[in-house]
């Protein structure tokens, strides 16, 4: 069994970022639209756009940014922020799983 870190980032108002709500980003930025990425991670429309929600609250700017519908539908985007806090994220979730491993491994 190798041992790995499972991260959420508290800001103090009962707010956290996980890898749940991360994963809803990546996945707005993939399908294209808050709905397609609730359906990718199997939660409903309404679930996803609290979460998203959420998140923009956390920073106070767009993480996600919605289209209004027209002739071509609506939609969602990830902003260049949104993407920034997506890879901060994740390139946390590796330093601290890196960290673990190695603190663990000088307990063998």
């Amino acid at each position: 069994m190798t041992p790995r870190a499972a991260i959420k980032v508290d800001f103090g108002t009962g707010v956290r970022l996980g890898p749940g709500k991360v994963e809803l980003l990546e996945c707005v930025e993939q399908a294209g639209s808050i709905a397609a990425a609730a359906r990718c991670m199997n939660m409903s429309y309404r679930r996803a756009w609290l979460l998203v929600d959420e998140i923009n609250g956390i920073f106070g700017q767009p993480v996600v940014e919605t289209v209004t519908g027209g002739s071509g539908g609506g939609g969602a985007r990830i902003t260049e922020f949104g993407k920034r806090v997506v890879t901060s994220f994740r390139d946390l979730e590796q330093e601290v799983d890196a960290l673990v491993k190695a603190r663990m491994a000088k307990l063998k």
